[in-house]
């Protein structure tokens, strides 16, 4: 089984390692504060920092009237083989060693000036201080500022109730353990500690009352009624400190030698020498810290759960942000062919029909191309008026003997360039689709969202390729529409001439040829000519769009891409791979959380249950 102090000293190193990578918790709980810490509570001038000061065994706390400690002091206490110096360090200072205790207490006044100013303002933001020492018992206590009933002059008026939300947010964790102080030369029903421990811990599970000032009672009376649990009962013993004198600190008695001179006075009352055994500072430190390890034995299996699940989320957060990446420029080029394949993936999915946005290529073919084939002005363009003109104009100065061939030509010839305005625009409509298709997989491809440089080469990779796909498309269309021209089919023509000798009139003089009916017939033959060649195009264009745009797009969006990468040197394919710095930097962070919980868990481990 693991010793007390190994346990308490692991978890010290734990909430040390948070502390400096700023792991106090986000939505749930933090492994900061799973860990068990100790938190001290009392009025102002109560003896906290007396009792503080006790437990370490130095002097090295602020001192004066009114409201002295004016943030969270988190002390961490570890300690040290003898031989070994003293010395203490702050997380703001890390590569700072104190061995002069007053330096510590005027860094502790200066860093806490730093964040009020020189008045009587406080702040939630804490002081963490670590202390090694071979006098002292591996705990973490949070000395909190002492609370208060009234604002004095040069603080603000809401001051009580901000003293007293600060002191709630650390004792009302069901982790903390709370020392309750309270000085014996005042009721203890007046109690500001007891009060507020009563209404965080109404059971006293997690209370430890100390009793400061026994030496300064009023002479033949004791506090024997509190520390025999008559007057408040807690489930654990209260304990009674006598600090240093004002003259023993005016004088810088030794904090080892008031240790001894507080032994003594409980050792030779004739009050308290039968409690002596469980009375003073070194009993309350030795207490705490037993208690302390029996909390942490018992919190073990809830503290490796709380790991494990940190851990599988910090997994999963570096899983959607995407992992580091390597410096050799084949595993570069890796990345950047696997990231590209995972945008052609999605987008071929939009095509395919798996995501929405390729049923509106079919919409173009389906609505878009009717609907302007249908506008195309076809009855202007073979009006008897124009069809006259146009025949007339084909024959020049020698009439037609049997047929306008020119004419009819002509006619159609103009007919049918009506249908190069739809097809261009077919062509154009789908591009648009492509293109909004390729901004839509961007954005959903998540792997691609930390590379803002890949994602604008890919783009423009895809645009660039969607823009040659839309020229060939055009020119195919385009053609399309000029082979309906360069060639007639003759057998709708002879069909005609057929159904007319069947039908004519034999009686009806062959000047009928030049009446109007016979304009309009030409009109009337060319428009059904026009119409099959329109049923023709409405089928063919489609299939030439699909074959040069939508397939080519599924096919070979980004071949061009590839080439060019794969020529490309190693500086070049990393300005690639830049990612934003803040996501380089959360990263990193979420990389270092994850080794200290991986870290805690080990340690915890091989610790607790050998």
């Amino acid at each position: 089984m693991a010793t007390m102090e190994s346990l308490i000293g692991l978890v010290n190193r734990i909430q040390r390692a948070c502390t400096v990578l700023g792991d106090h918790g986000g939505e749930g709980m933090s492994l900061w504060e799973a860990l068990p810490s100790v938190a001290v509570v009392g009025g102002q001038s109560s003896g906290k920092s007396s009792v503080l000061e006790s437990v370490v065994g130095r002097d090295f706390l602020p001192r004066g009237s009114g409201i002295v400690t004016r943030r969270p002091l988190v002390l961490q206490l570890h300690k040290t083989e003898n031989g070994q110096p003293e010395y203490a360090e702050f997380l703001h200072a890390p590569k700072k060693r104190f061995s002069d205790f007053a330096s510590v207490r005027k860094e502790i006044q200066d860093e806490t000036d730093r964040i009020t100013g020189k008045s009587k303002q406080i702040s939630n933001i804490p002081i963490h201080l670590s202390i090694y020492s071979p006098n002292v018992v591996n705990l973490t206590l949070i000395d909190l500022p002492g609370m208060t009933k009234v604002a004095v002059e040069g603080q603000p008026d809401t001051i009580v109730e901000d003293i007293d939300n600060m002191v709630r947010t650390y004792v009302e964790k069901p982790n903390c353990i709370i020392l309750a102080i309270s000085p014996a030369n005042q009721d203890i029903a007046t109690s500001d500690a007891i009060k507020l421990a009563r209404e965080v811990d109404p059971t006293g599970e997690r209370t430890f009352g100390v009793l400061t000032k026994l030496d300064l009672m009023d002479k033949g009376t004791n506090a024997l009624d509190v520390l025999e649990g008559r007057a408040y009962r807690l489930q654990h013993p209260w304990v009674g400190i006598v600090n240093r004198s004002q003259a023993d600190i005016n004088k810088n008695v030794d904090m080892i030698a008031a240790r001894r001179k507080e032994c003594e006075y409980f050792e030779s009352s004739p009050e308290y020498g039968h409690l002596s055994s469980k009375m003073g500072s070194e009993y309350l430190a030795k207490l705490l810290s037993k208690h302390l390890e029996t909390v942490i034995r018992q919190r073990i299996p809830s503290i490796i759960a709380l790991i494990n699940k940190t851990i599988d989320e910090l997994n999963a957060e570096l899983d959607r942000i995407g992992r580091p990446i390597a410096v050799d420029s084949g595993a570069q080029l890796y990345t950047i062919l696997e990231l590209c394949r995972a945008f052609d993936r999605i987008f071929k999915e939009h095509l395919d029909g798996g995501r929405a946005g390729g049923d509106r290529i079919y919409g173009v073919f389906d609505n878009q191309l009717p609907a302007a084939l249908k506008k195309l002005p076809f009855d202007r363009h073979l009006s008897l008026q124009n069809v006259r003109k146009v025949v007339a104009e084909a024959d020049g100065y020698q009439p037609h003997l049997v047929a306008p061939e020119q004419g009819y030509r002509r006619l159609i010839d103009g007919s049918i360039s009506f249908f190069k305005g739809p097809a261009e625009a077919a062509v154009d409509a789908v591009h648009f689709v492509l293109k909004e298709l390729v901004r839509k997989s961007m954005a959903e491809t998540l792997e691609l969202k930390r590379f803002p440089s890949l994602q604008a080469d890919i783009t423009a990779a895809a645009t660039e390729a969607l823009e040659r796909f839309r020229e060939e498309s055009r020119k195919t269309v385009l053609r399309l529409v000029e082979m309906e021209s360069s060639y007639l089919t003759v057998e709708f023509f002879r069909k005609l001439h057929l159904d007319l000798e069947k039908n004519a009139n034999p009686t009806s003089p062959s000047m009928d040829r030049y009446s109007e009916n016979h304009f309009k017939r030409i009109g009337s033959n060319v428009s059904a000519y026009i119409g099959m060649v329109c049923d023709t195009l409405k089928n063919s264009i489609p299939k030439a769009v699909v074959y040069c745009q939508v397939r080519e797009a599924k096919r070979s969006l980004l071949n061009h891409f590839y080439i060019q990468v794969g020529r490309r040197e190693k500086e070049r394919l990393g300005a690639m791979l830049d990612e934003d710095p803040a996501l380089m930097e959360k990263r990193e962070s979420i990389a270092k959380r994850l080794e200290l919980y991986k870290s805690a868990r080990d340690e915890i481990d091989s610790v607790a249950w050998k």
